[in-house]
Order: C-alpha cells, then sequence, then structure tokens
C-alpha cells in the first residue's frame, strides 16, 4: 500500500518532465498522508481493521458488481489524473491556471482526503469491497461524518478530483476525473441499495441521513 502511494507523485513527476513543478511537490504530501496517515489513524481507533481489510475473503465473496467496480475504483482515483495532468503539464495542453485557482484546488484536496480519512477511521466495517461480515458483527456506523452522509469515504474521494484539475492545471484531467467520479456514483447507488437490503438498520439510518453523496443533492 505504501508503494501505491508513493508512486502516484512519482509517475507525476515522470509524466511532467519537470522537477521544478512546484504544484506537484505540493500535491506529493497530501496523497502520501492521506495513504499512511489515514490508516495509521484507523488502525489506532480501531486494531486488526487493517489486517480485516487485507483479508482476501472479502474480495473472494465480495458482490460480483464489486469485483469489477472496486478495483476499478481504486485504480480510476489516482494514475490516470496524474497521468493526464503530468503530461498536460509537459507538453502545455492547457492554458496556465492562476494560483488562487491551484489554492482552491489544493484545499479541495487537503478537506476531501482528510473527509474520507475521517470516515475511514470512524467505521471499523470500513473495507475495501462490498461484504457484510456477519462474523466480525457487521452494523451500521451513524457516527463521525457518517451523520452527513451516508458514504463519505466516497463523498471524500471525490471532491479530490477536480481539486487535482484546479491545483496541478489540467483541464484535459476533467476527463478522468468525470470517469472516476461516475464510477463513484454507480458503486454508492449499488453499495447502498445491497446495505439496504441486507443489512439490520439501514434502512432507519437512510430515513435519518437521507443523502448518499452530498446533502440536498444525492
Amino acid at each position: 500500500m505504501l508503494v501505491v502511494y508513493l508512486s502516484i507523485p512519482l509517475i507525476l513527476l515522470i509524466c511532467g518532465g519537470d522537477l521544478g513543478w512546484w504544484q506537484a511537490w505540493f500535491y506529493a504530501p497530501l496523497i502520501i498522508a492521506a495513504g499512511i496517515w489515514a490508516r495509521i489513524w484507523a488502525e489506532r481507533r480501531h486494531p486488526g481493521l487493517t489486517a480485516a481489510r487485507q483479508d482476501t475473503e472479502n474480495f473472494r465473496n465480495a458482490k460480483p458488481w464489486d469485483k469489477v467496480l472496486a478495483p476499478l475504483m481504486a485504480v480510476s482515483i489516482g494514475y490516470p489524473l496524474v497521468i493526464v495532468a503530468g503530461l498536460d503539464h509537459r507538453y502545455g495542453w492547457s492554458p496556465a491556471f492562476p494560483v488562487w485557482l491551484n489554492a482552491v484546488g489544493f484545499a479541495l484536496i487537503a478537506f476531501g482526503y482528510a473527509f474520507a480519512s475521517w470516515a475511514l477511521a470512524e467505521n471499523r466495517f470500513f473495507f475495501t469491497t462490498m461484504i457484510i461480515r456477519t462474523d466480525l458483527g457487521y452494523a451500521v456506523c451513524d457516527s463521525g461524518p457518517y451523520r452527513f452522509v451516508r458514504h463519505p469515504g466516497y463523498a471524500g474521494n471525490i471532491l479530490p478530483l477536480f481539486g487535482i484539475v484546479l491545483a496541478l492545471g489540467s483541464l484535459w484531467a476533467l476527463i478522468p476525473a468525470a470517469a472516476a467520479m461516475i464510477i463513484t456514483i454507480v458503486r454508492t447507488a449499488l453499495e447502498d441499495r445491497t446495505l439496504q437490503e441486507e443489512l439490520t438498520g439501514y434502512r432507519e439510518y437512510a430515513d435519518r441521513v437521507r443523502y448518499r453523496l452530498l446533502p440536498g443533492v444525492y
């Protein structure tokens, strides 16, 4: 996992071909912190969570649709954006963005990663695939960020998609960002439907917290 989060900024810099690209260097610690610090926080809150998340049974017994969507989403929210943004910077496809727009982008990235990290640390059943582990006492989580939306981990991952567009100054990165958002929304809808059908207490939770990803919208 550490290798994945270290490779993303490395690929960005390689594709960008510019060691003086300050936006890439600002982005690097954000993505690394999101990947590593969030898991350390979650493990301290819920010892054993990391091992439970990595259990091969989670993928083997996951819903068939999630065996496709889970890895597709994992890839889509990372590598395509930085590859496109890096190449955009190298070849100058997009016009220069003002620094204030870069700053807005970094704010979206930081807030999104922090919100997703909070969700990971709050929910001891935050697994990487859609599986209800009754053997572990799987139950509804309605505290922390789950008070605001039903899928805060996914909501937090959507914000940085468009934050990267602004922070790295790449209009072309809108294409993989939009694709990743669509994948995330589809997965959210299928996961939410499954939880309402199969997890005791989730329908009541859905009545209390009406929105899946964005309050007032969806």
